[in-house]
C-alpha cells in the first residue's frame, strides 16, 4: 500500500491532511523560517537542501514552500520577496529565470465536490517555467501550467493556461 506522500509525487490523488504530510510541510515551514529570520547565503542552505537540485540561485526573504523536494532550479534563478511556490508536484524552473515579488506558484488543486474537499482529497499538476522567463510581482501561476522560454508574465496576472516562448501575458 502507497503512503500519501508516494500518491502525492506519482500525481494521484492524495489526502492532504494525512499526518507525514503535515510533519514534511512542517520541515519545510521550519527551514524557510530559519532563513527567513536570518536571511544570508550560509542560512540559504537550509532551504536549498529541500530542494530536488538547483544551479545558483539568489532567494530574497519571505520565501515558504510545501516541500521544497519537487522544486527544480536552473542556474541564476531569482526570487524576490514573499514568493510561495506550493510543490506537491514538480515545479521545475529554468535558467537565467527572474521571479518578481509575492509571485505564488500552485501545483494542488482540489475536488469541486464539497465532501471530497472536506476529507483531504487533493490532486497535483506540474508546473514548468522555461529558460529566460521574467514573473512579474504577484503573479499567480495555476497548476499543470507551462511558460515557455523568453516569456514575460505581466504583474498580478493570473496565469490560467500555458503561455507559449517569447509570449507576453497579461492575464
Amino acid at each position: 500500500m502507497m503512503t500519501e506522500f508516494e500518491k502525492m509525487i506519482r500525481g494521484e490523488s492524495f489526502n492532504g491532511i494525512d499526518t507525514d504530510l503535515r510533519l514534511r510541510r512542517e520541515t519545510a515551514r521550519l527551514a524557510c523560517a530559519k532563513f527567513n529570520a536570518h536571511p544570508s547565503k550560509g542560512n540559504l542552505r537550509h532551504i536549498t537542501r529541500l530542494f530536488a537540485e538547483f544551479g545558483s540561485v539568489v532567494i530574497e526573504p519571505g520565501f515558504q514552500c510545501d516541500y521544497g523536494s519537487q522544486i527544480h532550479l536552473g542556474k541564476n534563478v531569482f526570487i524576490n520577496f514573499h514568493c510561495v511556490f506550493l510543490d506537491s508536484a514538480p515545479i521545475h524552473i529554468g535558467d537565467d529565470v527572474l521571479i518578481g515579488p509575492g509571485v505564488h506558484l500552485y501545483t494542488v488543486d482540489h475536488p469541486r465536490d464539497a465532501k471530497l474537499r472536506a476529507l483531504g482529497e487533493c490532486f497535483t499538476r506540474s508546473i514548468t517555467i522555461g529558460n529566460n522567463v521574467w514573473i512579474g510581482g504577484g503573479a499567480k501561476i495555476l497548476p499543470g501550467i507551462n511558460v515557455g522560454n523568453n516569456a514575460i508574465i505581466a504583474a498580478n496576472a493570473v496565469v490560467t493556461r500555458h503561455v507559449e516562448e517569447n509570449e507576453r501575458y497579461f492575464g
